[in-house]
């Protein structure tokens, strides 16, 4: 699908972004990749570094709709993940999150349909199910939009999105903040020791969007099941493995936090597929508006959805070797 095909990459300099493109560059052979983002000095240090001819960076912003009409010409396939992705930004700032995350979704969706884009797959995050901050409400309406669009377009653009918990080592995680305090001689800052996070190294992630362009068809929402751990327990390891005895400091949830997470809500498992590895969230099948209002379905209801507190939990000794298995860590230890 992929081969001798222009793709298109919303914030492609992000964390998502940069390791898809050395997967594209490395396993396929696209015609062309596009990077749009608005972040130049990314852009230069990405150009510098992958030096290839197929590549071609724009700089631009989702939410200029002009702009994105224009960008998206010509494009095959489209992977959104451009996004204000910071929880504590997103609290002090929602308008600017709905200006991306709402505004500029739709843009994208928008241009996609126009332009007969093949298939879009906009990247969505736990935080978006049951969302109790400005980032994850920002997040689940971008599901909407892209449902929306699935639902009631008659373009021949298919649109379809995954799901996925926290990424290891992305930008703004955990783990990058747990190394620089280690550094630092500092004590590593523990939230709450029961606090409980899925665990997610970006090649499954990329294996996630992937599975998802070859198998999503309108309105799919595509989730890979993860191990989790708690917080105290990936501290513990990641102190472990770079020998430290910084000392935790428990410093409590912060606003807009969750003590677990989750990737499919017990209404989501209703319509759900349950693959080995994953889980398809189907698109509701009524296409008339009227029958939203007088027809359900007699399913029986699941006690809970998949969560974080109920998925495979990781030992210690597991985090830690999931965590040496990281790029990442080993250019750390090296």
């Amino acid at each position: 699908m992929i081969n001798n095909q222009t793709i298109l990459i919303t914030g492609g300099t992000g964390s998502f972004g940069s390791n898809f493109i050395e997967k594209l560059l490395q396993d396929f052979n696209p015609k062309s990749i596009i990077i749009f983002s608005r972040d130049e000095k990314k852009q230069y240090d990405m150009r510098n570094k992958l030096s290839n001819p197929i590549l071609n960076f724009i700089i631009g912003d989702i939410r200029d709709r002009t702009k994105v009409f224009e960008v998206f010409k010509n494009v095959d396939y489209v992977f959104h993940a451009a996004a204000l992705k910071q929880v504590p930004t997103c609290e002090f700032f929602p308008m600017e999150a709905v200006k991306t995350n709402i505004i500029g979704t739709q843009n994208v969706l928008d241009a996609s349909e126009q332009n007969e884009v093949k298939k879009v797959v906009v990247l969505s995050t736990d935080k978006a199910v049951y969302p109790i901050n400005a980032m994850g409400m920002t997040k689940a309406l971008l599901e909407k939009l892209m449902l929306a669009k699935a639902r009631t377009s008659f373009a021949k653009t298919v649109f379809c999105g995954v799901r996925y918990g926290n990424v290891l080592f992305s930008r703004g995680s955990v783990l990058p903040l747990f190394i620089n305090q280690i550094k630092n001689k500092q004590p590593i800052t523990i939230t709450n020791p029961e606090m409980t996070r899925f665990l997610l190294t970006l090649p499954k992630a990329i294996e996630l969007v992937l599975f998802a362009l070859e198998n999503g068809e309108n309105g799919d929402i595509f989730v890979r099941k993860s191990p989790a751990s708690t917080i105290d327990d990936l501290g513990t390891a990641i102190l472990d493995i770079f020998k430290s005895k910084c000392e935790k400091k428990i410093i409590g949830i912060r606003e807009g936090e969750k003590l677990h997470e989750s990737l499919v809500t017990q209404e989501d498992l209703l319509r759900s597929e349950n693959y080995e590895n994953y889980y398809r969230i189907k698109n509701l099948e009524k296409t008339d508006y009227e029958k939203y209002f007088t027809e359900g379905k007699m399913n029986h209801f699941p006690k809970e959805g998949y969560t974080s507190e109920n998925t495979q939990r990781l030992s210690v000794k597991e985090i830690k070797d999931l965590l040496l298995s990281l790029r990442e860590i080993q250019e750390i230890i090296k």
